[in-house]
Order: structure tokens, then C-alpha cells, then sequence
């Protein structure tokens, strides 16, 4: 999969230094993933889980949480937000036009 873009999971680990190693093991997996469905992501991410038209990702014990769109029939992933798990639960993402 082709994920769009890193940087944002860059500016978030530097915020948060300890998402750092997961954030970078969700990103290496996802890039070598071919994933073509959301059962083929719970394969590997068994709490990732559609929200919307987004997947959501649990990231170090569900202290953050990763929301992306994936567009599977381009292998392409979209980094659309890195949130506190605070920052999630207060649904702001979720004014997302493409939510």
C-alpha cells in the first residue's frame, strides 16, 4: 500500500514520543500490506474497525487512535488524523467532509 503521508505521523510522534515505535510499526506494515478489504486489515490490526468511510486504528493500547481512508482498489492509504484517544472521543474528526 501506498500511505499518504508519513509526515503527519511525524509531526504527531514529535508532540508524542512515545507513540514513536508504534506509529513506525503501523507505517512499515501498512506499506508492505496489499490489503484489498477491511477483513484482510483485521487479519493483521484485528481492532481496526470502519467509522464512517474512515478505518480507525488502536495505537499503543488504544492511547491513540489512527484514522485513515483507504482506498483499496488504488492500494493507497490516506493518513487523515493521529489523535489522544481524548481527542477522538471528542468527535471533532468526524466533521470530515468525507466522513
Amino acid at each position: 500500500m501506498h500511505v499518504i503521508s508519513r509526515k503527519k505521523l511525524r509531526e504527531f510522534w514529535e508532540k508524542h514520543a512515545d507513540s514513536y515505535d508504534a506509529l513506525d510499526n503501523w507505517y512499515k506494515a501498512a506499506s508492505r500490506a496489499k490489503w484489498s478489504s477491511l477483513a484482510e486489515v483485521q487479519e493483521i490490526y484485528s481492532t481496526a474497525e470502519a467509522v464512517g468511510n474512515f478505518t480507525v486504528f488502536n495505537i499503543k493500547g488504544n492511547k491513540y487512535r489512527l484514522v485513515v481512508d483507504i482506498v483499496y482498489a488504488e492500494a493507497t492509504i490516506f493518513i487523515k488524523y493521529v489523535l489522544t484517544h481524548a481527542e477522538y472521543d471528542r468527535d471533532k474528526w468526524k466533521n470530515d467532509l468525507y466522513y
